[in-house]
């Protein structure tokens, strides 16, 4: 083995050019193939994160999947009752603080309650349809980012004013408003509301920052007209990955709509399948791109050794022997590469890294890149096979040559 492996050096030591140009080529594909991951996967990790810390994984509502089943249908199995209820149905969770007490009971997470309803905010003569959100600070600070989103004021300030609100930024400036005026609240039955701005927050995700009211859980009540109201129960679980799962039991156990953060943003999250699937085909097309060269180094080499295989073979060498002396030179080619590669794909991403912009959906003022080391070892591993792969053909090749027809100059 070690005649081997020194016979592959040496013919990659004196075809330097050759090496350098093929090592080159596995280095780019590698180097660029992990650069690509690190900036496709940091940039989907920082959008998922942007969606979990901008609302609670888990929402659950008044309303239900399916309507409820009409008495009379369980008696008079032979007629249908279609739409039968009350002249006014009654909104809001039922036992709203009941039920809340029965998930803390095995949720693993904070439960809050609050109330969700629709105003038109008017300030300065210019008017937008909101969502006014009525929160609990004390629990809401358990169940979203909203004590770190403050831009303007803190979370407490909806205890320091009469009806006080915390605004959107996008909101804020849409209407012309700053912390300290007073905006008024439209209701849908004409009334107006009148409630001092506290705060202003940034989520960083445009619907929510330009649509969206914050005030105190009783300040909302009133304007929805109802005392007592709990509309939904916003849940914030250990792992946001499990809130799928909480979701399903939720429902099963309430009865009422309970919508993940997954559900709410699965078109987007499908999306994100179909570009990690296209993020493997450039990457597989640029590492196949990269052991053609190799490929077509080690042909080179073999054509050009053709007559120290012939002698090889004359002195007893058998053709697997033969075979494996170029499939070593191609992996030695394939791991200079790689190691090269990895050099280059940190660099990338490094000098990546210090390109800054801003966008309108996060804060962040540079490329959101991820260092795993996945993405080398991937990167690396299938270089390397590749290259191994690329050099076995001709390698094969030239094994199977007779040495005299090589000594006699028959192609």
């Amino acid at each position: 083995m070690n005649l081997v492996l020194e016979i592959a050096l040496t013919h990659v030591r004196f075809r330097l050019r050759q090496t350098v140009v093929g090592v080159l080529g596995v280095a780019t594909g590698v180097g660029f193939s992990v650069m690509m991951a690190s900036l496709m996967e940091g940039s989907q990790r920082d959008f998922i994160r942007q969606l979990v810390d901008a609302l609670p994984h888990v929402s659950v509502t008044d309303e239900r999947r399916e309507p409820p089943p009409q008495p009379a249908a369980a008696v008079y199995q032979a007629v249908a009752v279609l739409g039968l209820s009350t002249d006014e149905k009654r909104k809001g969770i039922s036992n709203p603080y009941a039920t809340i007490a029965g998930l803390e009971g095995w949720v693993p997470g904070a439960v809050a309650p609050s109330v969700q309803t629709k105003a038109v905010a008017r300030f300065g003569g210019r008017d937008t349809t909101a969502t006014v959100i009525g929160i609990d600070p004390r629990r809401e600070v358990k169940v979203s980012q909203l004590v770190t989103q403050m831009r303007d004021g803190t979370l407490d300030g909806l205890h320091k004013a009469s009806n006080a609100v915390i605004l959107g930024d996008g909101l804020a400036r849409r209407i012309g408003i700053r912390v300290g005026n007073t905006v008024t609240l439209a209701t849908a039955d004409g009334r107006a509301f009148y409630a001092q701005v506290t705060g202003l927050f940034h989520s960083g995700v445009r619907q929510i920052d330009e649509n969206q009211i914050y005030t105190l859980l009783r300040t909302a009540q009133v304007l929805a007209g109802r005392t007592a109201l709990i509309n939904e129960i916003r849940v914030r679980v250990d792992d946001a990955m499990q809130a799928r799962e909480v979701a399903g039991r939720i429902e099963k156990l309430t009865g009422y709509k309970s919508v993940s953060w997954q559900e709410a943003h699965e078109d987007l999250l499908s999306a994100f399948q179909i570009r990690n699937a296209i993020m493997i085909m450039v990457v597989g097309a640029i590492l196949l791109v990269a052991s053609f060269g190799t490929y077509n180094i080690v042909s080179t080499i073999t054509h050009e050794k053709a007559r120290d295989i012939a002698i090889m073979k004359s002195l007893g060498f058998r053709e697997s022997v033969v075979r494996r002396i170029f499939v070593l030179e191609a992996a030695v080619i394939g791991l200079g590469g790689c190691l090269a590669g990895f050099v280059l794909g940190y660099l990338l991403c490094r000098g990546l890294g210090l390109i800054e912009f801003r966008t309108g959906f996060s804060d962040r003022t540079g490329l959101p890149l991820i260092y795993e080391p996945a993405h080398y070892l991937l990167a690396g591993g299938v270089a390397l096979a590749s290259s191994v792969i690329a050099g076995y053909f001709p390698a094969r090749k030239a094994a199977r040559v007779h040495p005299v027809e090589i000594i006699r100059g028959a192609s």
